[in-house]
């Protein structure tokens, strides 16, 4: 239905004021421009816009804009239009084009030169063009070889250029924007742990189990799990179980670029429970090196470096969290670096014997330290655990254990092992 059918029977404003409040909730759509402004110009020719008073006016806007949908600002500049010339028309618009240099015949033989010398970067290639007008006297190349080095990298992203040519690129990976890369910097407070992965040795092709070792950055509470498998299926319950280990509020977690750890599951487990991923910068290999240590004067001292089979991790997870993470935090003494500038500002790490406490002595020696801890955590609690057996009676708890798992998952590794190790 067009604009001219709908209003045949309007003639006067009290019309048109009768149609807008009948019409309120109905919504007219334009098909054709060029038909929706000849309305407008008879519309305003057969109301006689121009003696009309200021309230019949807006009347009169507010119907063209009913039946057009045009904003009341476009309506406003057409009206103008037809007060300055008497008609209303689409403005042509004269866009700026430049002038241009090179044809086809230029881009096929920019292409074709770049394909023989295999690609060169633009500074050669130019230069190649150049000395082909130059030296050689072509004349088909005295116009390409005035091109500019920035242009020929326009050119070679132009479709008749890769028509041309035969230049296979390789796929690019996609960067990873998963955790932030920085190192850590807890400022004395605990709850920054660092994270890496020990592979336990491969056998005749088959691959060993993996610990999942976890150090806090400035009490040293360790907490240690093992995996058959790095795969999220494995590995989330695990980490999950190692952060609800710690007697404290976790805010850091900072990994190395392994896959394992960046990836969004872990990314979203870490994000419900409003932990930070941080991971190591390239040539900064001290980003982690308190797990690294941890790893050697830990894990291998206490497991070897034998194979040992990926069924066993659910063996080796009951001795990690049956005694052994307990024994590391509770009973086993760590030596804390303290900074001592020089004179020349050099930052120096200093171990003495006063600095040599536990893990959980380190935590309570932090100022306030009682705001770290977690909801229905407190230091009665976990003085129970510590003073539940000595030093040594929970040593022996841990190499009673540890022989017990080495005859469960591997006669032979354990047999061998303490025997490395000087145990009867």
């Amino acid at each position: 239905m067009t604009l001219m059918m709908i209003d045949c029977g309007l003639n006067n404003i009290e019309n048109l004021k009768e149609f807008l409040s009948s019409a309120e909730g109905l919504e007219f759509r334009r098909k054709d421009g060029k038909e929706t402004y000849r309305w407008i110009k008879e519309t305003l020719l057969k109301f006689r816009y121009l003696e009309l008073g200021r309230k019949e006016k807006g009347t009169l806007k507010r119907y063209i804009g009913k039946m057009t949908s045009y904003s009341r600002a476009q309506i406003t500049r057409l009206i103008a239009q037809y007060r300055r010339t008497g008609y209303i028309r689409k403005r042509q618009y004269n866009r700026h084009t430049f002038k241009r240099k090179y044809f086809l015949e230029d881009i096929q033989l920019l292409a074709k030169t770049d394909e023989l010398h295999d690609f060169p970067n633009g500074i050669a290639l130019k230069r190649i063009l150049q000395r082909m007008a130059g030296v050689y006297r072509r004349k088909e190349y005295e116009d390409i070889a005035n091109i500019s080095v920035g242009h020929i990298y326009n050119l070679r992203k132009s479709t008749h250029y890769r028509r041309v040519t035969k230049r296979y690129i390789k796929t690019k990976p996609s960067v990873v924007n998963i955790g932030e890369r920085r190192k850590p910097e807890p400022n004395g407070k605990p709850g920054y742990i660092r994270v890496d992965t020990v592979h336990q040795g491969d056998k005749e092709g088959e691959k060993g189990v993996y610990h999942i070792n976890t150090v806090d950055e400035v009490t040293q509470f360790e907490f240690i799990g093992a995996v058959e498998r790095i795969s999220e299926h494995y590995l989330i319950p695990l980490l999950l179980k190692l952060i609800e280990s710690y007697p404290f509020k976790i805010i850091e977690f900072h990994v190395d670029n392994g896959s394992e750890y960046i990836n969004r599951k872990v990314a979203k487990l870490l994000n419900k429970l409003l932990i930070k991923l941080t991971k190591s910068r390239p040539r900064h290999t001290n980003d982690n090196a308190l797990v690294e240590t941890k790893n050697g004067w830990v894990l291998r001292k206490w497991l070897g470096y034998g194979f040992i089979e990926q069924k066993c991790a659910s063996e080796i997870n009951k001795f990690y969290f049956g005694c052994f993470n307990e024994y590391l935090n509770f009973h086993r003494p760590c030596v804390y670096a303290t900074e001592k500038k020089n004179r020349k500002g050099k930052v120096k790490k200093v171990y003495s014997q006063q600095n040599c406490m536990t893990p959980y002595e380190k935590l309570k020696n932090i100022p306030n330290s009682g705001k770290y801890l977690k909801e229905g955590i407190t230091f009665a609690m976990l003085n129970k655990i510590a003073l539940s057996k000595t030093d040594n009676e929970m040593a022996i708890v841990v190499q009673k254990e540890r022989r017990r798992l080495f005859e469960k998952i591997s006669p032979v590794y354990g047999s061998q092992f303490f025997q490395a190790h000087y145990l009867t």
